[in-house]
């Protein structure tokens, strides 16, 4: 997980430069240079209202002092419309070049645009652009999330029962991928469960209005999949409430899997109140969105294949690449599932437990 490799053969990460860092008020001259000779880089942050947001945007200073690069940082708090203004402000800053996770993939296609006319390279983390080009996609392959956690779900309730999916917002290539990659694996390996999928838009109150209402309606729910850490509060109020949080061994026990990996979700794998997440990489998010950045204004291109940090690249449409990084499944023993191996709960490779 923090392997520092360099992103490809030819790439030279320059560390310890003198560059001053400024967060969120980079004192940067109008070209886009900043105060110690560096390059000026724009970094929207999506939100600040989750864990796992919040701890990715305390990575961001952290490696891009460690990169010698200067950011000016925005936060455009779920809404695409402040996206696009943030986007307009580093335009105005003279940044020379921007790292974004668009939470609606569909609507930064004009913006993404702009900027490719003002060659100014952008790298998306997290989210992929539905058009539009972009230099680099960041993120982990979210369709196996979805799989993970079918399996997980699918081999604790031994193939039969019901299970809760709380949906992400559909508007998100990454709620569309976890969503179908979850469906598929359950009607072709577990077609004896059945799966209630319910809409939340990432909205925690959402969530937990919606769970509520469907164990009022089934009871006998065995199993519930988070696709974020957004819904772990009231999940757990819930399970509480209903006399649900006992150990796996009680037939009552409710399996619950998550998505993201942030600390608490880690300690309460360790309590017994959730059985499983899958750790979502906000450390590595910030590090190589800002070194794929800052290759891009130097001028370094990359191919599909392996890199040296332990991830793969892929060509998902003609001309945008994906980085994708590891994400693994974590659980209470680190036992395998479904023949996939694991990490234990307490694993010190995990981002989650360095926080």
């Amino acid at each position: 997980m923090r392997n520092r490799a360099l992103l490809s053969v030819g790439l030279t990460v320059l560390l310890g430069a003198s560059a001053t860092f400024a967060a969120g008020c980079g004192d940067g001259t109008a070209d886009g240079t900043g105060s110690g000779g560096s390059q000026v880089i724009g970094v929207d942050y999506p939100r600040s209202d989750t864990d796992f947001w919040n701890s990715y945007i305390k990575y961001v200073p952290q490696f891009a002092d460690e990169l010698g690069v200067e950011v000016k940082t925005t936060n455009s708090q779920n809404d695409i419309a402040n996206l696009i203004s943030n986007t307009q402000t580093f335009i105005s800053q003279g940044v020379k070049g921007v790292v974004m996770a668009p939470q609606d993939t569909a609507a930064i296609a004009p913006t993404l645009s702009q900027l490719d006319s003002r060659k100014i390279p952008v790298v998306t983390i997290d989210t992929r652009p539905d058009t539009g080009n972009v230099f680099m996609v960041v993120r982990a392959d979210n369709r196996a999330y979805g799989i993970k956690a079918c399996q997980f779900l699918g081999t604790r309730l031994g193939g039969k029962g019901k299970v809760v999916m709380l949906q992400g917002g559909l508007d998100s290539i990454n709620g569309r991928d976890r969503t179908e990659a979850f469906n598929e694996c359950m009607q072709k390996e577990f077609p004896e469960i059945t799966v209630f999928g319910e809409a939340t838009d990432w909205k925690a109150d959402v969530a937990a209005s919606k769970l509520q209402t469907r164990f009022a309606s089934d009871p006998d729910v065995k199993g519930i999949y988070m696709q974020s850490s957004f819904a772990l509060s009231g999940t757990l109020q819930i399970l509480k409430q209903r006399g649900l949080q006992v150990p796996p061994s009680d037939p009552k026990h409710v399996f619950v899997v998550s998505n993201d990996g942030i600390p608490e979700e880690l300690k309460n794998i360790g309590a017994g109140l959730i059985d499983a997440t899958v750790s979502q990489p906000a450390d590595l998010y910030a590090r190589y969105g800002l070194e794929y950045v800052k290759a891009a204004i130097e001028g370094k291109t990359f191919q599909p294949g392996p890199t040296e940090h332990g991830s793969t690249i892929i060509q998902v449409r003609d001309g945008l690449l994906e980085d994708q990084l590891p994400a693994p499944l974590v659980t209470l023993d680190g036992a395998p599932i479904a023949g996939e191996p694991t990490l234990k709960f307490d694993d010190s490779s995990l981002w989650g437990n360095n926080a």
